[in-house]
């Protein structure tokens, strides 16, 4: 999973042709198999697909019938937004469903509020994706607009996608096709629908989550279920031209669906490994964590505390971290 171009079971014929996405992971939601994928670990900016996190912190801490008033922070949000104004009143449950079917980052603002505050929010989203194993992810703001560092990979966003398939409010959600939301002051409340095409357009369709900014361009995620099995598809850094975005996702679903079950490429972490712990010469393990720190405070020397040399083997595995960092960068520019 660690490669860059495609990843493929032996003998699977090739992926569907008009895939403009540079990355894209087909995975099975329930097993966590990775069936088929191209870069899977290229960082990208993920976009609104970045609010997967911020709908899971939000369904996990806040009441969905807690009333939330919006402010006009939430409705000066750029990018696209669902309708909040100053003095509306919302539940958590209408935020997330606004979060779903149009992407509303002042929805997602607003909900940022109830978790702490922007700064709050972020630094949770990245706690989670660590706990996840989402290690290729760096959240900057709670809505997925661009900030500086912020990236993700496919694996990653499928690792999230996963946890709001297990969360039967969120699978709701964003299967809806339309539902109504408040007005605010003079304004009438209206009707939102989601933009998400598949859902009317594929069969098995449970819904999912698009994306775009200049700097990402278009990412999609889209779960299916067919004959007992559920899908999904992540895709990174794509084109609507010339085959909607929409269309690559379908092509995709109909590619994993047709692959023989069984034969994985990989494998989706239920939550990032275990922290190294040091041993003490007692045989004793220290505390969480200890062997790594002590790592990493000794490699930034380049000696041990009584000033000999680390061992050959610390030096062999530097050497191995930086040529896989620099491999990584070699690939994501090769996309480019």
């Amino acid at each position: 999973m660690g490669e860059c171009g495609l990843v493929l079971p032996a003998g699977a014929p090739a992926p569907p042709a008009g895939i403009s996405a540079m990355s894209w992971l087909i995975a099975d939601a329930d097993s966590g198999d990775v069936l088929a994928a191209k870069n899977p670990h290229a960082r990208n900016r993920p976009a609104s697909t970045l609010k997967l996190f911020t709908a899971l912190l939000a369904a996990d801490q806040l009441p969905t019938d807690r009333v939330v008033v919006g402010t006009q922070a939430d409705a000066d949000q750029d990018g696209s937004r669902v309708g909040i104004g100053p003095g509306g009143r919302y539940t958590v449950r209408q935020l997330l469903t606004a979060l779903f079917l149009v992407s509303g980052n002042d929805a997602a603002h607003a909900l940022a509020g109830q978790l702490g505050g922007v700064t709050a929010t972020v630094e949770q989203m990245n706690e989670l994706a660590a706990r996840l194993g989402a290690l290729d992810t760096r959240a900057a703001t709670p809505s997925g607009l661009d900030g500086p560092g912020m990236s993700a990979s496919a694996y990653d966003l499928a690792l999230a996608f996963r946890q709001v398939l297990s969360r039967p409010l969120l699978v709701e959600l964003m299967g809806t096709r339309q539902a109504n939301f408040p007005g605010y002051g003079k304004r009438p409340g209206f009707v939102v629908s989601n933009d998400n095409k598949l859902l009317s357009t594929y069969p098995g369709a449970m819904g999912g989550k698009t994306g775009f900014t200049d700097d990402a361009r278009h990412t999609q995620l889209d779960a299916a279920q067919r004959g007992g099995r559920r899908l999904i598809v992540v895709l990174m850094r794509g084109e609507q031209r010339p085959v909607s975005m929409s269309e690559q996702a379908a092509r995709l679903l109909n590619y994993g669906f047709a692959l023989a079950p069984g034969r994985p490429v990989g494998q989706l972490v239920d939550q990032a490994p275990p922290a190294e712990t040091e041993t003490g010469p007692d045989g004793v393990p220290g505390p969480p964590g200890a062997g790594v720190n002590a790592a990493s405070r000794n490699s930034t020397a380049g000696f041990d505390q009584g000033g000999a040399l680390l061992p050959v083997t610390l030096w062999i595995g530097v050497a191995i971290a930086v040529l896989a960092a620099l491999g990584a960068l070699v690939c994501r520019k090769r996309h480019r």
